[in-house]
């Protein structure tokens, strides 16, 4: 099982909107990321919008291209673009900067 820690930026005025936006994750996207392995799914927010996330998958490749042939997470990223800082145009699963884990208490 690989764990996969990830970093993103939310716009510093759009975190209210951004953290509202989660109150209510549609279903058929939960499903979807079910369906592609992402297991265990958190995501953390700082102040100053420095968004953490973090999954296990058994392959976070096969679960990213699985997700990207989904018409669901089109639609969600589509949605979410705006809140995010420096994607250069690209939906936020296409930007995410991943961390090296470097140490797992076992």
């Amino acid at each position: 099982m690989e764990r996969v820690c990830f970093l993103l930026k939310v716009k510093a005025d759009r975190l209210s909107e951004y953290k509202e936006a989660h109150k209510d994750v549609w279903s058929d996207m939960i499903e979807a990321l079910r369906e592609t392995g992402w297991t265990n799914y958190s995501l953390f927010l700082r102040d100053d919008g420095l968004l953490v996330g973090y999954l296990e998958t058994p392959d976070f490749e096969q679960a990213l291209a699985g997700m990207a042939e989904k018409e669901v997470n089109k639609r969600w990223q589509d949605s979410m673009a705006p809140y995010f800082e420096n994607i250069g145009g690209a939906h936020a699963d296409q930007a995410m900067v991943r961390l090296e884990e470097v140490f797992h208490l076992d």
